[in-house]
């Protein structure tokens, strides 16, 4: 990046997509505004990432959609967190399942372990699977960390279980995406990942963990009200606006 850039205003490319139907709300239609990012500065994605957006690669992007405001991004309050006792077992259950932190990468167990995952999903919650490619998941998943994307890999018995990316922001950690091998749903690992996430942003003085959207009555969602304290944010700030989070109980 060019030193003499605006790191709140990186060069970039905006558009949005045509509406398709809504994987959370069955009767909606979606419309996501895209802002492409050749290379984004941590800055800059703290300051969106804060400010409700998401990213995938080198695309950022959030909800446009005519009509509905269902989704709200939702983060965890890291300083005030409480374990619960289910909690600290899936902390238990893990006691010796590997980890590694690194900069995201591609590999065969990576594509392996992303489709077994998804066709699992797909017979489990009629999730609709389509078998991933290398280019697909390079664009998706490795494209844009530059120095603050990492990937969190779980290991036990010398495979990869469970691959977890994620953002270093200046403020928290943004969960990007997980998955996991179904043959390891004893340990938790989707509960564990985050409970490992939320332990790492303490150990970096940070304050929040950006879990993306939350929408009433979507089961892929329900997991989120678990993890307490947590803040709710309506609605998606331009970046010169300032962001108003306000504390909620989604299980109340």
């Amino acid at each position: 990046m060019n030193s003499k850039q605006d790191p709140l205003n990186p060069p970039s490319t905006d558009f949005s997509m045509l509406d398709y139907d809504c994987a959370y709300l069955s009767d909606k239609s979606v419309r996501m505004n895209y802002k492409y990012v050749p290379y984004a500065s941590q800055q800059f994605t703290t300051a969106v990432i804060h400010r409700g957006w998401r990213r995938f690669g080198k695309y950022f992007f959030h909800p446009i959609c005519n009509g509905c405001n269902e989704c709200k991004s939702i983060r965890i309050n890291v300083n005030e967190y409480k374990y619960t006792k289910s909690q600290r077992k899936a902390i238990r259950r893990n006691s010796d399942t590997q980890i590694i932190i690194q900069k995201p990468t591609l590999t065969k167990a990576h594509i392996n372990l992303y489709n077994k995952y998804h066709k699992h999903k797909e017979q489990k919650d009629s999730w609709k699977f389509r078998t991933i490619s290398q280019r697909e998941y390079q664009e998706n998943f490795v494209d844009g960390a530059n120095d603050f994307g990492k990937e969190v890999l779980y290991i036990k018995d010398e495979k990869l279980i469970g691959v977890d990316l994620i953002d270093i922001l200046e403020d928290g950690i943004s969960s990007i995406y997980f998955y996991y091998d179904p043959d390891y749903d004893r340990l938790s690992l989707g509960v564990y990942s985050l409970l490992y996430q939320i332990n790492l942003a303490k150990t970096l003085e940070v304050d929040w963990i950006y879990l993306g959207y939350w929408v009433e009555g979507c089961k892929a969602f329900a997991y989120k009200p678990k993890f307490q304290p947590q803040e709710i944010l309506d609605g998606f700030p331009h970046i010169t606006q300032l962001a108003n989070w306000e504390a909620v109980d989604l299980n109340s």
